[in-house]
């Protein structure tokens, strides 16, 4: 149950600490002197409350696309034990009674709607939508863990939009410039790359070794069939050769497979006589597929012609 006088108590015994509220970014996401300041016009009425929990809706420009279950849950099991000891930011949307908006917090308050809560702990803030979008990035890229892509699309977006620099970024979430410029370069990646990244199989360190490669993506494959570490995959991607048709030539660092390197070698001679890209996936039970990639259909025919002999 939520009592509403610790709540406040604790909301008030921060401010008074920190000087937090009303004075910029800092008063949203934490007390880090790095943080930035949020234009005068944010700097508005701020309100503490205890508001229904079917009053709060998701705030759509959150830059964390992924919230995962066993994590809600725990949070919610803390949530039920302890109550939510630090409350969201909210703020009122125009035009809608009753109706408000996450800023700051949205893991909470998912949590506390798995823990049934019927009323949750805000501070109501006024902020246009550009300021609150604003505080919703940095507050999940300073706070947050967030998978490498969402990370990479917050720094864009506070690029983009607010005309942040690398440096001013670095400022804020307290990482070096290079780290900045580094997560930003993984959105250069190819689409397979990116959703691996997303969904855990592959981390940030897996990533940056593979954007000094073109074949990023054949790659990508191989180190999460085969579960290969950082390092792995960083001599992975030293060993691997591009000939003239940008065909791959896969030396296995991770465990030097006898056969594996005999179907890259088998690969290699068929792309050679054939004048096509061949990749030959091979299954542990020795089935697999044969893929000869082309261009248009042009390209089909001749391929045709050439294994048909017509």
């Amino acid at each position: 149950m939520i009592n509403d006088d610790s709540i406040k108590k604790r909301i008030n015994e921060s401010e008074n600490h920190s000087n937090r509220l009303g004075r910029g970014l800092a008063s949203l996401i934490g007390d880090s002197s790095k943080n930035m300041s949020i234009p005068d016009k944010a700097e508005a009425q701020t309100a503490l409350d205890i508001i229904p929990i079917e009053y709060i809706q998701a705030n759509t420009q959150n830059p964390r696309r992924v919230f995962h279950e066993s994590e809600l849950i725990d949070l919610s099991n803390s949530i039920k034990e302890k109550g939510i000891l630090q409350p969201i930011i909210v703020r009122a949307i125009d035009g809608s009674q009753n109706t408000y908006e996450v800023v700051a917090g949205e893991r909470r308050w998912r949590a506390a709607q798995i823990a049934k809560l019927d009323q949750i702990p805000v501070i109501i803030k006024t902020l246009s939508d550009v300021d609150a979008l604003e505080i919703a990035i940095i507050e999940n890229v300073q706070r947050s863990n967030l998978s490498p892509i969402e990370e990479a699309t917050g720094y864009k977006n506070l690029i983009d939009t607010f005309s942040y620099t690398q440096d001013d970024l670095a400022k804020v979430i307290g990482k070096s410039r290079s780290y900045v410029a580094n997560t930003l370069r993984l959105m250069n990646l190819p689409v397979k790359v990116i959703e691996y990244l997303s969904n855990g199989e592959l981390t940030a360190g897996h990533a940056r070794a593979l954007l000094s490669t073109m074949n990023a993506e054949v790659l990508a494959d191989l180190i999460v069939k085969k579960g290969l570490s950082v390092r792995q995959t960083e001599n992975l991607v030293k060993s691997s050769i591009n000939n003239q048709t940008d065909k791959l030539k896969v030396i296995d660092v991770s465990t030097h497979n006898k056969d594996d390197v005999e179907i890259r070698d088998l690969e290699k001679n068929i792309t050679t006589e054939l004048g096509f890209n061949v990749k030959i996936n091979n299954n542990s039970n020795n089935s697999g597929k044969v893929v000869i990639k082309y261009l248009d259909l042009d390209q089909l025919d001749l391929i045709r012609k050439r294994l048909l002999g017509k």
